[in-house]
């Protein structure tokens, strides 16, 4: 276990901890053990800029409280009844760890970037003639970016990933069902199970299509398929008719359970009752594994299928600001359990398990072979090609990938006096205040005789989310802790990089005189040669004259360096 010093504890990450009571009581101890790895919480930031960690917010908020534990400010109803965790300070708390062991990330990125449709040779598309319909309700997918098959099992490596050579990362996250399909993270433009019964199922999408489910991070309770009437135009019908059973994908859930085997999880922004959830588009979230399934009636008064989801990732959860990946954890207790029936729960080894002496997730059996042909990288042109020569990678400094994640959504630059909303979103002061110049935050009334009614309040969505933001732009709070961590990161790097150019220049110095050296060494070696000659020669002709000699090679010396 690393050891830090009173110094070290004392940095950026210091002043972002959870003010709650207990949690403080937590924090002592833990700084008296000094381990590193259970100091950093999952951070929500209410709107007087004060740090919760998620449990000890709906604890606190459990109690009946709906005001800050600290200075007493009002909790907006909003963050009362959807907490959001706030991303940049959990990229915040990640980069000082990160950069105060003076060591380039072991990620590619800090932050998790949108993967813009700019960026990508080929994009979903709607063919001509298609019927015109709302959204991407009529799209065609666009080009596969990985060379694995639809039925590969497990994370998607750097050796399937021919276009970027770093596989599908942890965080990642796209617009569209289409778009998560061209990098084979979960194939199903529709279903939310990705598989096929007695073979297994690869991943599934938390879009928030039952009311049973529960999601709780590091594990969630998952509700299986089926149970509606979607027949005729009732594709959207949520109302339970009849039971689910353990058929088709629910059945290859269960075989997952039963192997072990790792289901990719995405999580999707659809799934309003999750703290977890993106605010837009899809996320991957690393691989689970089933513990148990079990069945059991639900809150419509039918039976579902439901699975108990650990996760078990080498890489580090997107709302976590720890640096290292998932370790084995005792399973939590389902209360659900009590009255359950058809319950299963897993023997033998699984597939999938940890490896204590290499300390990461490996596959301690052979995955199951692939039933489908594997996914051939195409051209632009739209040809086939078999031996696609792997793109090289861009190379980005470690400033420039550590300060994308503090980026302004308006504009899109580093952040500059940052402003926290209810809803987790980062501004800059000027750019949040320049957005809504000239907007009243009440609206007055008139009735149509000229007799004034009561005054209104305006409602002002945030620039990045349709929720209201009027209570926070009457008076605006700095986020001096998010300040702070990006300045002081701002200094690191700026020191690493003068630390580099000093390097450099005496690298040139160095190499500058050893260059000189050589050419002296070359000059002293050709005057030997010359002596030796001028003896040699003097020699063969007898000459055993002493006074002149220095007279003959002064004279002679220049005649044979000409010649």
């Amino acid at each position: 276990m690393e050891h830090l010093s009173e110094e070290e504890y004392c940095s950026v990450d210091f002043s972002l901890w959870c003010i709650y009571n207990n949690c403080n009581v937590r924090r002592k101890e833990q700084r008296e053990r000094r381990n590193p790895d259970s100091m950093y919480l999952n951070i929500i930031q209410t709107s007087c800029g004060h740090n919760f960690c998620l449990k000890c917010f709906k604890k606190w908020i459990g109690q009946g409280k709906d005001t800050c534990v600290k200075c007493r400010s009002q909790i907006s109803r909003q963050m009362i009844n959807q907490p959001r965790i706030n991303s940049a300070l959990v990229t915040a708390i990640r980069m000082a760890k990160e950069s105060r062991k003076n060591d380039t990330p072991r990620r590619p990125q800090a932050a998790y970037p949108q993967m813009n449709q700019e960026d990508r040779p080929d994009s979903p598309f709607i063919r001509e003639g298609a019927a015109k319909r709302a959204g991407m309700a009529n799209a065609s997918s666009g080009r596969i970016f990985v060379t694995v098959p639809s039925d590969h099992f497990g994370p998607i490596l750097a050796e399937n990933d021919p276009e970027r050579n770093q596989g599908v990362l942890v965080g990642e996250s796209w617009t569209h069902r289409l778009n998560c399909r061209q990098w084979g993270v979960h194939w199903p433009h529709v279903a939310g199970i990705a598989g096929r019964a007695k073979y297994g199922a690869q991943s599934v999408v938390l879009s928030g299509g039952y009311e049973d489910d529960e999601d709780h991070g590091e594990w969630l309770l998952y509700t299986g398929s089926g149970g509606r009437d979607l027949s005729g135009n009732k594709r959207t019908n949520k109302d339970q008719s009849f039971d689910q059973s353990f058929t088709n994908s629910n059945e290859a859930l269960r075989v997952s359970c039963k192997q072990g085997y790792p289901v990719r999880v995405v999580r999707s922004h659809k799934e309003k009752r999750s703290s977890y959830a993106p605010q837009d588009g899809l996320r991957y979230d690393g691989v689970y594994r089933i513990e148990k399934c079990w069945r059991k009636m639900g809150k419509q008064g039918y039976k579902l299928c439901r699975y108990l989801f650990v996760r078990c990732d080498n890489e580090p959860a997107p709302w976590t600001s720890d640096e290292r990946g998932d370790k084995p954890r005792p399973l939590p207790e389902i209360s659900e359990l009590e009255d359950a029936l058809d319950i299963f729960e897993r023997t033998h080894t699984p597939s999938w398990d940890y490896n204590g002496e290499e300390d990461r997730w490996k596959w301690k059996k052979p995955p199951p072979p692939s039933q489908q042909r594997v996914v051939e990288v195409s051209s632009k042109d739209g040809k086939r090609t078999k031996n696609k020569t792997p793109r090289k990678s861009q190379k980005t400094s470690v400033k420039d990938t550590l300060l994308k994640g503090f980026g302004c959504v308006l504009c899109k630059n580093v952040l500059t006096l940052p402003v926290t909303t209810p809803c987790a979103h980062n501004f800059c002061k000027a750019c949040l205040e320049e957005a809504f110049k000239g907007q009243s935050f009440i609206k007055e009334r008139e009735c149509h005789n000229g007799r004034k009614l009561r005054s209104q309040k305006n409602f002002m969505k945030c620039p990045a989310c349709p929720l209201d933001i009027s209570e926070l732009l009457q008076n605006p709070q700095v986020n001096r802790e998010l300040e702070d961590a990006i300045g002081k990161l701002r200094e690191e790097f700026y020191k690493s990089d003068n630390h580099k150019e000093d390097a450099n220049e005496e690298a040139i110095k160095e190499e500058t005189s050893s260059e000189n050296r050589m050419s002296n060494d070359e000059s002293l070696s050709n005057d030997k040669k010359l002596r030796r000659a001028y003896k040699k020669k003097k020699t063969d002709a007898g000459d055993n004259s002493t006074n002149n000699d220095g007279l003959q090679f002064s004279i002679l010396y220049p005649l044979m360096e000409m010649s």
